[in-house]
C-alpha cells in the first residue's frame, strides 16, 4: 500500500471512528504549520494501528480512555468517550473501563474521567457542557 492509499484509509477509519462531522472540523482548522503533523495522524495512527485486524473497534476504543485516562488527556477523553458512546458503547462498559483505571492511573484521574463523562452525556443529551 502506498501512503496516499494509507491516507485514504486513515482518513475513512478517522470519519468512521470520530465521525465525519469532527474530522471536517478538524481539517478546515490545518494549518501550514501542523499539516504535516495531521497528515502523520492520519497515515500511522488511523491508516496503520486502527486498521489493523488483531483487535475490535471496542476494544481499541476502550484502550484510548484507558490511556488517555493515565496521561491525563482529558479534551482527547472526552472526544473519544463521545464517539464511543455514539458507536454504541455502553456507559456502563465505560464505567467499568473508569472503575479498572481507578486502580491503575489513580482516584484522581478516575475521578476527572467520571467528570467528563458526565460532561459528555449532558452534551449528548442537549445540556450543553
Amino acid at each position: 500500500m502506498d501512503e496516499s492509499e494509507r491516507r485514504a484509509q486513515g482518513d475513512a477509519m478517522r470519519r468512521e471512528v470520530l465521525g465525519a462531522a469532527h474530522v471536517d472540523r478538524a481539517t478546515a482548522k490545518r494549518t501550514p504549520f501542523d499539516e504535516e503533523f495531521q497528515e502523520l495522524i492520519t497515515r500511522h495512527a488511523w491508516g496503520e494501528i486502527w486498521t489493523r485486524p488483531g483487535l475490535s473497534h471496542e476494544t481499541r476504543r476502550l484502550l484510548v480512555l484507558t490511556t488517555t485516562i493515565a496521561l491525563n488527556r482529558r479534551d482527547e477523553f472526552k472526544l473519544h468517550c463521545r464517539a464511543a458512546l455514539e458507536a454504541g458503547v455502553s456507559l456502563d462498559t465505560i464505567k467499568e473501563v473508569l472503575l479498572q483505571s481507578a486502580v491503575y492511573c489513580g482516584l484522581p484521574a478516575a475521578n476527572n474521567a467520571f467528570h467528563d463523562v458526565a460532561e459528555v452525556r449532558r452534551a449528548l443529551e442537549g445540556g450543553g457542557t
